[in-house]
């Protein structure tokens, strides 16, 4: 056996090697992280080695790590290539000197390829082990023919020693932690150092033993090609990831080489993960950088309107920094989050083509999310196919259309997608806007939402098509459709209410005063005696009321009141205002008019004086029938 070897670090060294120990990691248990990626390059080396040449015995090629609690000590070995003295000096006692950097140089030099699978790069995460041991020792066995296993030791303080080992040492790396007696107890749990395994190397693409027990056990299956993966293990990998044991709704595997080069598994959850808006910010992909975790809930490979997606995306070069905690530069990242983002727009276009009753499911999960992505121009097509509205034409409001599905059975001469907001379904049928819409038999989709009406104002157009609300659609438009079936005309207006009915809307616009801007005849109207409209015609009423709300505005807005003087309540009222056009009851109607307007559109805050009003006139009328009856 030589002698005892001891290497003094140089001053600034030190300082260095303090530096790296009590600023660079974020978080302890890192070390863990670094050992196991230390001990993964060198299997990986010797896998290398192993097809070159006989490069040794046939030992498995496994990590081992073995807790004692007595002696507060963590070990980590490796059945890898171990390192000669020089290799040792150079890898170990020098910092910043990368021997996986520098093997998969040599190994691109002397076979034209690189050893991609390689995690170390800026050679000092070794040194990370002194945030919590007070001493470490590194036993190792180089797989060179005759070369002598050596032992370097040293406490991270000012000098390492190097000596032979002595006896027989198998070949590979033994590095063994003397623990901090305040964090002993913590990194010798097994079940804590299990958790630390799974949570940042599970991925490993050798196995991990931990006390003789296998840990990672979940493979990487984002690295293995499509057609080697059953659903059986897509399906248990999914449960691993999300703690979820229903199936998800689509799996997405996806390997993408260019712009850049990266690994994504990626699931649709069958059920949300946000009923209460708990969990608004707890989302993200798991982002590993070649099998090790680098970030959690990373929230830049894909944009928040796709947060409902789960998943793993593995990048070869990501440009970390040197603790490979956090992400130097956004220009990959960007590249991945573009690349990305189409790639699961299209998986979702797919779905919805191949299983229409799936993606039915996912859209009344995931859709009220999804809808934010209006503001995402780059795929704004993509985006606006796969949206989904309750319309005119379904049956019921579970019933579902596309926007594809509506323009392929407009009307001939029809140049617009119509869309009317409604709190239900049973509102939209009920609506004075879209009677005429019902009469010429044009479909209408059906917003339920607010941000319905904030995803049309984004999009304004699919293909040929406007997206027009319909109580800003043209009346003149609209009339030139014929009748999509056979309606009951009202009797032609006799000459006298013709000549009477302008007096009648300026007595209504006298009664009303400020709390209209006009009051005019109606062109869209067939079954209601009136309804409100914008005067500007620029805001929907529905998008009004939501601005409203934003801006704390309680007043009533100033609207144009269309009458319907074909409706029979209007004849009557000509007829009132024919015999004497001050007469009180065309006031009590036209509050009552006016007011029921304001109740169908959302506007009545206080509806006292209309039930009033309606008693009211519930009274008389019944004076007036019984009256009639008794003669």
């Amino acid at each position: 056996m030589s002698a005892e070897t001891t290497f003094e670090f140089k001053a600034e060294i030190k300082q260095l090697l303090d530096i790296l120990v009590h600023s660079l990691y974020t978080n302890k248990e890192i070390f863990l992280r670094e050992l196991l990626s230390n001990a993964s390059d060198a299997l990986d080396k010797q896998r290398f080695e192993s097809g070159a040449r006989d490069a040794g015995d046939d030992r498995p090629l496994e990590i081992r790590i073995d807790l004692d609690k007595d002696a507060g000590t963590l070990a980590v070995s490796d059945s890898g290539i171990g390192m000669t003295r020089d290799e040792i000096i150079a890898n170990i006692g020098t910092i910043a000197h990368s021997g996986s950097a520098e093997f998969a140089r040599r190994a691109a030099e002397a076979k034209g390829a690189g050893l991609d699978s390689l995690i170390g790069r800026f050679g000092v995460g070794f040194y990370s082990v002194y945030m919590v041991a007070d001493s470490v020792e590194v036993t190792t066995q180089s797989f060179r023919p005759g070369a002598k296993a050596q032992v370097w030791t040293s406490d991270g303080r000012g000098a390492y020693t190097i000596r032979e080992a002595e006896g027989e040492v198998p070949r590979g790396t033994r590095v063994l932690l003397k623990l901090k007696p305040d964090l002993a107890p913590q990194f010798t749990d097994p079940d804590l150092v299990k958790e630390i395994i799974t949570r940042h190397s599970n991925f490993l693409s050798f196995p991990i033993l931990l006390n003789g027990e296998r840990v990672n056990t979940v493979p990487a299956l984002w690295r293995e090609p499509k057609f080697q993966v059953t659903p059986e293990q897509y399906k248990e990998f999914y449960s691993f990831l999300t703690f979820d044991e229903d199936e998800p709704l689509r799996t997405m595997h996806i390997a993408v080489d260019a712009p850049v080069q990266f690994n994504a598994l990626l699931f649709v959850p069958s059920r949300g993960n946000d009923a209460l808006g708990l969990g608004r910010e707890d989302w993200g992909q798991e982002l590993y950088a070649r099998r090790v975790l680098i970030q959690r809930r990373n929230k830049d490979v894909l944009p928040e309107y796709l947060s409902f997606v789960q998943g793993v995306v593995d990048a070869e070069d990501l440009p970390l920094n040197i603790s490979r905690e956090t992400l130097q530069d956004n220009a990959v990242i960007r590249k991945i989050h573009s690349t990305l983002t189409k790639q699961v727009l299209s998986e979702l276009d797919k779905l919805a083509k191949d299983d229409p009753e799936r993606y039915a499911r996912f859209w009344r999960t995931h859709g009220r999310l999804f809808k934010a992505g209006s503001t995402d121009f780059v795929n704004r097509e993509k985006f606006a196919a796969l949206l989904r509205f309750n319309s005119s034409r379904c049956e019921d409001a579970e019933g579902l259309v596309s926007l594809e599905e509506y323009a392929g059975r407009v009307r001939e001469g029809q140049k617009a997608v119509y869309y009317a907001f409604a709190p239900s379904r049973e509102a939209a049928n009920l609506s004075p806007h879209l009677e005429i819409f019902r009469r010429k038999g044009l479909e209408v989709l059906y917003l339920f939402e607010p941000v319905d009406e904030f995803v049309m104002e984004a999009l304004r157009e699919y293909k040929e098509f406007k997206l027009v609300a319909a109580e800003h659609a043209k009346a003149e438009d609209l009339e030139a459709f014929p009748d999509a079936a056979e309606s009951k005309k009202a009797k032609k207006m006799t000459k006298k209410d013709a000549e009477a009915l302008p007096g009648l809307l300026a007595r209504i616009q006298e009664i009303l005063g400020s709390r209209v801007t006009t009051v005019r005849a109606s062109q869209r109207l067939s079954e209601s005696p009136v309804c409100l409209a914008n005067p500007d015609g620029r805001v929907t009423s529905s998008m009004d009321k939501i601005l409203r709300v934003m801006n704390r505005d309680t007043s009533i807005p100033q609207k144009v009141l269309e009458v319907n003087p074909d409706h029979p309540l209007v004849r009557n009222l000509l007829h009132v205002f024919r015999e004497n056009p001050a007469d009180p009851f065309l006031e009590l109607a036209s509050q009552q008019l006016f007011e029921s307007a304001l109740l169908l559109d959302g506007y009545l805050a206080d509806p006292h004086a209309l039930v009033g009003r309606m008693q009211d006139l519930l009274t008389r009328a019944s004076g007036w029938y019984n009256a009639r009856e008794s003669k």
